[in-house]
């Protein structure tokens, strides 16, 4: 389909520049594990809803607040849709999965707010990625990117998180985004696939985390 040629070519250029934690390799493995899980929960007989998730997922992460530069950059999902003729209903559910999906937008909130099948997918792809053995290297790769301290247990992960405090990690180690994030998103997986797949990326994160302090205090 000559749209999801032109959604690849977008991410490749677009994503070019980004640290391997978010660059093309990430948005395609998120479209490939969405479209997984929306056969799982029975949206292969809906062409109409596969689209959806298809360009959510592969369009995502274009314009992330964490590599912008130029406010302007906001806007390159929503016009690149009208640029290729989609319609505003298809248009808007593509925008409202992309602004809603990211985690800083769940910190601190009660209840989960309603959300379609649609956007319980994509969302469980990403974070599926952001967990495991990929999310693992992920993670590091993204905290030395920024030259953060890998671990002090000195500084305690925090607890009491906003989406406000979230977003500034500035004082935060790269082993504490394990706790603060990483650790949570197995109970936050929206769709039965998504859950079933977390547990067992879940598990190997924990595995690891256990190895890790083990060496760190030459237990190991």
């Amino acid at each position: 389909m000559e749209i999801i040629s032109k959604a690849e070519e977008l991410v490749e250029r677009r994503m070019r520049g980004n640290d391997a934690s978010h660059d093309a390799a990430h948005a395609f493995r998120v479209r490939d594990l969405a479209l997984s899980l929306a056969h799982q929960q029975g949206l292969s007989s809906s062409p109409h809803s596969m689209l959806i998730v298809e360009l959510a997922a592969l369009l995502h992460d274009i314009g992330d607040y964490k590599y912008v530069r130029d406010p302007s950059e906001a806007r390159i999902v929503e016009e690149f849709l009208q640029g290729q003729g989609v319609q505003d209903e298809m248009k808007i559910k593509i925008l409202d999965i992309i602004k809603g999906m990211g985690f800083k937008e769940e910190v601190g909130e009660v209840a989960n707010r309603n959300y379609s099948i649609e956007f319980g997918v994509v969302q469980d792809a990403d974070r599926l990625d952001a967990i495991g053995a990929i999310g693992i290297a992920r993670c590091f790769t993204f905290g030395g990117s920024r030259h953060r301290v890998l671990h002090d247990p000195r500084i305690q992960p925090r607890s009491d998180l906003s989406k406000e405090n979230y977003m500034n990690k500035e004082e935060q180690t790269t082993v504490n985004h394990f706790h603060e994030k990483l650790l949570k998103l197995k109970d936050l997986m929206k769709t039965k696939a998504g859950k079933e797949r977390a547990e067992k990326r879940h598990k190997f994160m924990e595995d690891f985390l256990k190895e890790f302090y083990e060496e760190w205090d030459g237990r190991a």
